[in-house]
């Protein structure tokens, strides 16, 4: 009798539960609704009504460093193979200049700097197999190098930083780490030089939103770090296929401890 009466009363809670959980979707429905025209007038505007809780992550200077994806030529200059992909966005944003701003503060500041670059050598063209992007990157020869062991031909090249970052990446200081591959830095050692420098804490800017950019967080997040994303300090490519950033964004938001903007980071690390 008594082990009859805890079941039913388990039944009842876990129903109640359901109810609750409905009455959320509801009620998150209605701030989608609520929030439609601004959507209209702009779709890259945070939500006027926002449905999941806002951030509570505070810069630790101690603890913190800024991470910046694929700061390249091919991503970021309208010589670059990708900008009649990107450039829209990147504009828009005004990215270029965003990154540099980033750059400039946290140097200023004094926090680990790392560049997360994406080469391409010879024999990687040699894959077997290939995403749809990767299969483009490929075609259109973005981030090409000769070889890892040879710089001939890099400087000025697409694989090349942007050349008004350099003063900040080539100073002796910022970490340069090995290429990732495809977009996320499993294949680097982004990660092991973080935990050397004595980093849980990551601002993440670069190229592209919803690619590299993307990734990193992701992985960042499973690592165990914590992750505020720089929402103007990015841009994707805008193609019949989707809006790069308009996903990435949703995605930020999301998943993301953090989702500053380039004024906020500045001001953070003045």
């Amino acid at each position: 009798m008594c082990n009859g009466h805890d079941h039913n009363h388990d039944t009842k809670f876990t129903r109640r539960q359901a109810l609750t959980g409905t009455a959320a979707i509801a009620a998150a429905a209605t701030t989608l609704t609520a929030s439609g025209a601004q959507a209209q007038d702009n779709p890259y505007a945070p939500p006027a009504e926002p449905f999941l809780p806002p951030s509570d992550m505070q810069l630790d200077l101690a603890r913190a460093a800024l991470v910046v994806t694929d700061p390249q030529v091919d991503f970021l200059s309208p010589d670059g193979v990708a900008w009649g992909a990107v450039g829209k966005s990147v504009e828009m944003n005004n990215t270029v200049d965003n990154i540099e701003r980033l750059f400039k503060a946290a140097k200023g500041a004094g926090i680990p700097v790392a560049v997360s670059p994406h080469y391409y050598y010879p024999t990687d063209h040699g894959w077997k197999f290939e995403g749809a992007l990767e299969k483009l990157m490929h075609k259109i020869g973005m981030f090409d190098r000769e070889s890892p062991l040879s710089l001939e031909g890099f400087d000025g090249s697409g694989a090349d930083y942007m050349p008004q970052y350099k003063q900040y990446i080539e100073d002796g200081k910022t970490i340069q780490c090995s290429p990732h591959k495809v977009y996320g830095p499993e294949t680097n050692d982004l990660v092991l030089q973080l935990r050397k420098a004595g980093v849980d804490q990551v601002i993440l800017a670069g190229m592209s939103a919803n690619l590299c950019t993307e990734s990193h967080m992701r992985e960042l997040l499973e690592q165990g770090f914590e992750v505020a994303v720089v929402s103007d300090g990015t841009a994707a490519a805008m193609l019949p296929e989707g809006d790069g950033y308009l996903a990435a964004l949703t995605n930020f938001r999301y998943m993301a401890n953090a989702l500053w903007s380039t004024d906020e980071v500045v001001a953070m690390l003045g």
